[in-house]
């Protein structure tokens, strides 16, 4: 008989922007057995401000349809959103647990609490985003504490144009642009896939490198008392626990 992964330790629902077809596979890669994704999509495409503030307009009834599912927590994962102001992650929190009765978390909670967590300062900020969504990240970090010391930026529109860029590619932009003031580096954006390029950066620059899919995972398992590392997936899941 075929042994089926039910999510038997862990279920976690996640609202996820309709274009993105990469976060799911390394976000599936970096969990262990029994913690089971289900997986609400919200429209999402592009980077415009309506597009991306249009996101949260069906907010409440996806998140009452993955509470139908018995999920145990809800993310809400989309790293242009949730750092879009310095408030807004707390506003899509409430919203979500309002109308699930669930615990949830953003994007932009399992980034800062990771940099935190791992004593970061100074962070080199690399993305995909045209400039404005990547200037206001840039502000995002620095309401949270954080120096933004070096960041560069592709100026790609829409989700499907991120999908396409290779890991080698981004490994190599990456390397190319992280600051040697930096003591971290995140790399932002769910629909990229720069999760085989953490390890190789962090070899060659010698400082942690963090991506959005690979924040969210470490913090679903932490806070929910997962202490496993899938290894190959950067220094961040080396820390225990995600309080502060």
């Amino acid at each position: 008989m075929a042994d089926i992964d039910y999510g038997s330790r862990l279920r976690v629902g996640l609202l996820m922007p309709s274009g993105n077809p990469i976060a799911e596979p390394e976000i599936r890669a970096m969990l262990p057995a029994g913690v089971s994704p289900l997986v609400t999509r919200l429209a999402l495409r592009g980077s415009s401000k309506p597009e991306l503030l249009g996101m949260l307009e069906q907010l409440e009834p996806a998140s009452s349809l993955l509470a139908d599912a018995g999920v145990d927590v809800i993310v809400f994962h989309c790293t242009a959103v949730s750092t879009f102001a310095p408030d807004l992650a707390g506003e899509i929190r409430e919203r979500v647990e309002a109308a699930s009765n669930v615990k949830c978390f953003t994007t932009a909670d399992a980034i800062i609490k990771a940099l935190r967590r791992l004593g970061a300062k100074r962070v080199t900020l690399l993305s995909p985003y045209i400039s404005e969504v990547h200037e206001r990240e840039i502000s995002f970090l620095e309401a949270n504490g954080f120096a933004v010391e070096g960041s560069a930026h592709l100026g790609i529109n829409t989700n499907s144009e991120m999908a396409r860029i290779t890991p080698d590619a981004i490994a190599e932009w990456a390397g190319d642009n992280i600051s040697a003031r930096a003591d971290a580096c995140f790399i932002s954006c769910t629909a990229i896939r720069s999760a085989p390029a953490i390890s190789r950066l962090e070899q060659r620059g010698g400082i942690p490198v963090l991506t959005s899919n690979q924040c969210m995972v470490w913090q679903l398992l932490r806070s929910n008392g997962i202490d496993m590392n899938p290894g190959g997936f950067g220094r961040l899941f080396s820390i225990i626990g995600c309080d502060e």
